[in-house]
C-alpha cells in the first residue's frame, strides 16, 4: 500500500500545474496517467508549437452553463503569471493574430518546463498506470486501486480531460468518476471541430478543397472573423472551429466572404460608370476564381456588368456576403480540439475546484463544463484551474 497526500489523475496541462503547486506547499504528490508519456496533447497542440495562452483572457471567451464560474480562477492565476513562469525558463515565443501566443521552437519547451517544475516540487509522475476503481474511506481519505498497486491519499484531483482526440488516449473516466460520487455531468459534445456537409453540398463544394478565405461566420448566437478553409469533406479553418462550439445540429450558418466590402455598391457604381468588364473579372480582384465559379456559376459570371440586372446583383451579394449553408454534422471527437459540457460547475467550488459534496475530490481543466475559444484559452483555463486546486489539495 502506497500513501500520498494528493493523487492527480491525468498528466496533462491542468494536472501538471496542480501537482507543481501542491508540491510547492510541501504536499506529497503522485500524478498518474495511463499514457506512456506526460503531456501528449501539449506536444501536439498548435501544430507542435503550443498556443499556450492569449494576451487577452476574459470570461466571455469561455462557454459554460455557469458563465461566472471561470472568473475566479482566471483572475487569480492570469496569462501574465504564466508568462512570468515562461520567462524564468527563457522560452522564446511570438504573438500571432488575435493575441495568440506560441512557442518559437517547440511545444516541448512548455512540457519540459512543467516537468522540471514537478521535479523541483518533488511531485512524482507515474505513467502507464490505469486507475481501476476508487473508494471513499471512513476517515475522509480515498483508496485508489490501479493496475499496479493500491494507493491511499487525502485528496484526489481529476484532471482527465474530455473525449476529444481519442487516439491520444482520451476517455470518459473523469465523467464516470463524477457520476460515481453523484456529481452531475452535463451532456458532452465535440467543440472546436470541422463541419461535414450534406451529400449534395459536399459534391458541389469539394472541388474547392484547399481554398482558404478570410470571412465572418455567424449564427444566431455568435460570429467570428477568421479564415474559412474548404476541405474534401466540408468546412474547417479557425472561423468554422470557433462557430462549431456555438452550433446545434440542424442549424444553418452564414458566411460573409467579403466582410470589408459593400459588394452591391461596388457593382452598382461600376455599372453606372459604364464599366464593361465581365462580372467574374471584377470579383476575381477580391476572391479566388475557383470559389467564384462554384458560388455564383458561369452563366452570370460571363455577363458584362452592363447587362446585369439589379436582381442579379442582389443574387451575387447574397452568394458572396450571406452564403447560407446547413452542415450535415461535425467531424466529431476524432478531430475536435475540445469537449463541450462535462462536470457541472454548479457542484464545484470556483475558489478551490473541490466538489461541494465530496470532501477531498477536485476537478480541473477540460473535464469541467468550461470550454474556451480557439486561441490559447483552453490552456489558460488548464493553468488557472490547476493552480487554484493546487493551493488547497
Amino acid at each position: 500500500m502506497q500513501k500520498a497526500d494528493v493523487v492527480v489523475i491525468g498528466a496533462g496541462a491542468s494536472g501538471l500545474m496542480c501537482a507543481i503547486e501542491a508540491g510547492k506547499r510541501g504536499r506529497s504528490v503522485l500524478v498518474l496517467d495511463h499514457a506512456n508519456k506526460a503531456g501528449k496533447k501539449i506536444l501536439m497542440s498548435g501544430g507542435g508549437r503550443c498556443n499556450f495562452t492569449n494576451y487577452s483572457i476574459e470570461a466571455e471567451n469561455y462557454i459554460s452553463q455557469n458563465p461566472h464560474f471561470c472568473k475566479s480562477a482566471l483572475s487569480r492565476y492570469t496569462q501574465w503569471d504564466f508568462l512570468a513562469l515562461i520567462g524564468q525558463y527563457n522560452i522564446p515565443f511570438h504573438e500571432r493574430s488575435h493575441g495568440q501566443l506560441f512557442c518559437n521552437d517547440s511545444a516541448k519547451d512548455i512540457l519540459n518546463m512543467l516537468l522540471a517544475e514537478c521535479i523541483k516540487a518533488n511531485a512524482a509522475i507515474r505513467l502507464n498506470c490505469s486507475v481501476q476503481n476508487i473508494e471513499k474511506l471512513a476517515d475522509n481519505g480515498f483508496l485508489l486501486n490501479t493496475d499496479k498497486d493500491s494507493i491511499q491519499c487525502q485528496s484526489i484531483v481529476v484532471a482527465t480531460g474530455g473525449l476529444s482526440i481519442p487516439k491520444m488516449g482520451a476517455t470518459a473516466f473523469g465523467y464516470q468518476l463524477a457520476e460515481q460520487f453523484n456529481i452531475n455531468v452535463l451532456p458532452v459534445s465535440a467543440g472546436l471541430v470541422p463541419f461535414t456537409l450534406q451529400p449534395g453540398d459536399k459534391e458541389q463544394y469539394s472541388p474547392l478543397s484547399g481554398i482558404a478565405v478570410p470571412c465572418v461566420v455567424s449564427n444566431q448566437r455568435q460570429n467570428f472573423k477568421e479564415n474559412v478553409l474548404f476541405t474534401h469533406r466540408g468546412l474547417s479553418g479557425p472561423a468554422i472551429l470557433q462557430i462549431s462550439s456555438y452550433w446545434n445540429a440542424g442549424e444553418k450558418i452564414i458566411v460573409n466572404f467579403l466582410p470589408e466590402l459593400n459588394v452591391s455598391q461596388i457593382l452598382l457604381e461600376k455599372r453606372k460608370n459604364k464599366v464593361k468588364m465581365q462580372l467574374k473579372t471584377i470579383l476575381a480582384e477580391y476572391l479566388p476564381k475557383r470559389l467564384i465559379d462554384v458560388l455564383i456559376g458561369q452563366k452570370i459570371l460571363v455577363c458584362s456588368l452592363q447587362d446585369i440586372s439589379n436582381k442579379q446583383i442582389e443574387q451575387v451579394v447574397q452568394k458572396t456576403q450571406s452564403w447560407t449553408i446547413k452542415p450535415n454534422g461535425t467531424e466529431g471527437y476524432r478531430t475536435a480540439e475540445v469537449t463541450l459540457g462535462g462536470v457541472d460547475c454548479s457542484e464545484i467550488s470556483s475558489k478551490t475546484m473541490q466538489s461541494q459534496t465530496v470532501a477531498g475530490l477536485y476537478f480541473i481543466g477540460e473535464v469541467l463544463d468550461v470550454t474556451g475559444w480557439l486561441g490559447g484559452y483552453n490552456f489558460q483555463w488548464a493553468w488557472s484551474s490547476g493552480w487554484c486546486a493546487g493551493q488547497y489539495v
